[in-house]
């Protein structure tokens, strides 16, 4: 699988506070020819998907007022099919059994490097094309 080309396709909203992880990887993705929306807080995020359609959210843990467990809570209703990634320092059993109740489909500890995330979006993006289509039962 060619994960930029498949990438292209795709509409992915990064949500981290640090402006060292938005601003590398938003020159890494737009290099690779990615649309990369990259916001600092889960309320600029929010806002965000209000306004437009994402396929894959990928968001820091602890940010900022609303932490990336309470986003999801919120847009979870309104964007059910949305491929989720969880970004964290803080990776213990109780964030984890969360982040997997609320649909959070891979988890990357940092540090972490631009093979890590693309290991990660690898795997959401093979078992998206592996899932039924949406609307379809097994």
């Amino acid at each position: 699988m060619d994960l930029f080309a498949e990438l292209k396709n795709l509409q992915i909203l990064l949500i981290d506070d640090d402006e060292w992880i938005r601003d590398s990887l938003s020159v890494y993705f737009e290099s690779e020819g990615c649309h990369l929306t990259a916001l600092e807080t889960a309320e600029e995020g929010m806002e965000a998907i209000k306004r437009q359609a994402y396929d894959i959210l990928v968001t820091d843990y602890r940010l900022p007022g609303m932490d990336g467990l309470e986003l999801l809570k919120h847009i979870r209703g309104t964007h059910p099919h949305i491929m989720t990634i969880l970004i964290t320092a803080y990776k213990s059993e109780d964030v984890v059994s969360k982040a997997r109740e609320l649909g959070i489909q891979d988890f990357i500890e940092k540090p972490f490097t631009t093979n890590t995330i693309e290991e990660s979006l690898a795997r959401l993006v093979k078992g998206r094309d592996q899932s039924p289509a949406r609307g379809e039962t097994t």
